[in-house]
């Protein structure tokens, strides 16, 4: 699955910039992903919930909010009620992220939870069973553009291995640094969902890089 990041689109026409990964087939995006910073949890600021609704009477595509904000316990169920598809909180800002979990599903949405590099991923087992997409963070929160952290990789692994061996039922997603080098990478560790940002919206055709990338992850997870 490919994830494209709205963070490196162009701000001034997001819905344009959507459409442009909405296509068919291989070029089609599964979802599209919506990072949402308040500036407290993470140092920047980008867009909030009456953006997210309007994006989502534009597109038909899947919404994967990842919530970089303080008290999601508070915030994160109004993006599931709003229609968000899959809705993502980290884990180290939530006060009760069982409850939370319970909640976004109540409102709609799947639950997704976020973890930072060096947040141990074995601390949050029990708590893992109660969501829907597991999201390990490739670079640190925040910003757009930064270096694949390839160390993360054994929390995928591990993520991987408590998934099929039933321990776990979840998607593995990553977000941060995907391009086509590190997107083998972290297919061959076994991730399912693949964020990227400048390697697709960098790109002169979206679309086209959308393919790119799903060609090779589907390539490397094969082998």
């Amino acid at each position: 699955m490919i994830a494209p990041s709205i963070l490196s689109a162009d701000f001034a026409d997001l819905g344009t910039e959507i459409d442009a990964v909405a296509g068919s087939g291989d070029a089609r995006a599964d979802w599209v992903h919506v990072d949402v910073m308040d500036g407290h949890f993470v140092p920047n600021l980008t867009i909030g919930l009456p953006v997210v609704e309007s994006l989502l009477r534009r597109t038909d595509l899947p919404l994967d909010c990842h919530l970089m904000i303080e008290d999601p316990d508070r915030w994160a169920p109004g993006y599931a009620e709003a229609g968000a598809y899959n809705v993502t909180v980290h884990v180290e800002a939530a006060r009760d992220p069982v409850m939370l979990a319970k909640n976004l599903r109540a409102a709609g949405a799947k639950a997704g939870l976020a973890i930072k590099p060096n947040t141990p991923l074995e601390d949050y087992l029990d708590t893992l069973k109660h969501y829907d997409t597991l999201l390990i963070m490739s670079v640190e929160p925040g910003f757009g553009g930064q270096a694949f952290i390839p160390e993360v990789l054994d929390k995928v692994r591990t993520a991987r291995r408590l998934v099929d061996t039933g321990h776990l039922k979840l998607l593995v997603e990553i977000d941060g640094g995907i391009n086509p080098d590190t997107i083998e990478q972290a297919a061959e560790a076994g991730v399912d969902c693949f964020v990227a940002g400048s390697a697709v919206y960098g790109a002169d055709d979206p679309a086209r890089a959308v393919a790119a990338l799903r060609e090779r992850a589907r390539a490397a997870r094969s082998r």
